[in-house]
């Protein structure tokens, strides 16, 4: 399969509005290890907490449970990604305004969409069922399901395995823009997420509103 045209977003502060999901789920996974003996150290703040959006888990926990074993990151692992699907089951967070038309747009004009994203793959898979986006996307890429080790390698995968030959790369943080950069894409940063002043440097375009993606996307038709 060649495709000829895809468009790559990350998930979190680029498609949600992550920051209400994923802060109460911190805490309250932090809450548990406590609970459980296994971790005896305040909860981190919420721009602490804030701040490791978008980086892979290893890193993640590393930022978050320094010096903690493989052990406690995998029991956190698995204790945020269950209070994340609750509290997205109670509906506590959503998609930035206008996300689901822009991809029914670019979807409908023939782009190929994909999820590139550092999350846990179970935990991308929920959302975009949650949020019935599933249909708008070619195929949801993570480094939980992949296991690798940067946004880079995991945008290099995704071009790869689709032998795509022209994409654009949506996302919030430094590590979108230098995974687009990188593998040579046009790179749109997103400034309404967790992005700090100057993190975007280097896009080719920095948007502050999720449907201004559109009048900077050309939508060639797909063939593959």
């Amino acid at each position: 399969m060649s495709i000829s045209f895809a468009v790559l977003f990350d998930m979190d502060g680029t498609l949600l509005q992550t920051e209400k999901l994923s802060t109460p789920a911190f805490q309250k996974t932090f809450d548990e290890l406590r609970e459980k003996g296994l971790w005896d150290k305040p909860t981190p703040d919420e721009r602490e907490l804030t701040n490791v959006l978008g980086m892979t888990l290893e890193q993640l926990w590393e930022k978050l449970l320094p010096g903690a074993s493989g052990e406690v990151k995998r029991i956190a692992d698995q204790l945020m990604l269950e209070n994340e699907r609750l509290l997205l089951k109670q509906g506590i967070t959503d998609l930035y305004p206008g996300v689901r038309e822009v991809l029914q747009k670019l979807h409908d004009d023939g782009a190929a969409l994909f999820v590139a994203s550092n999350g846990q793959e179970e935990y991308i898979d929920e959302i975009c069922e949650f949020f019935e986006l599933k249909s708008l996307f070619t195929d949801l890429y993570s480094a939980g399901r992949f296991g690798t080790s940067s946004k880079n390698d995991l945008v290099a995968k995704l071009l790869r395995d689709y032998d795509v030959k022209q994409a654009v790369m949506v996302g919030d943080r430094h590590s979108d823009v230098e995974a687009g950069l990188t593998n040579g894409l046009k790179t749109i940063g997103c400034d309404f997420g967790f992005a700090k002043p100057g993190e975007l440097d280097g896009a080719h375009v920095i948007i502050t509103r999720f449907t201004d993606v559109l009048d900077h996307i050309q939508h060639p038709k797909q063939s593959t």
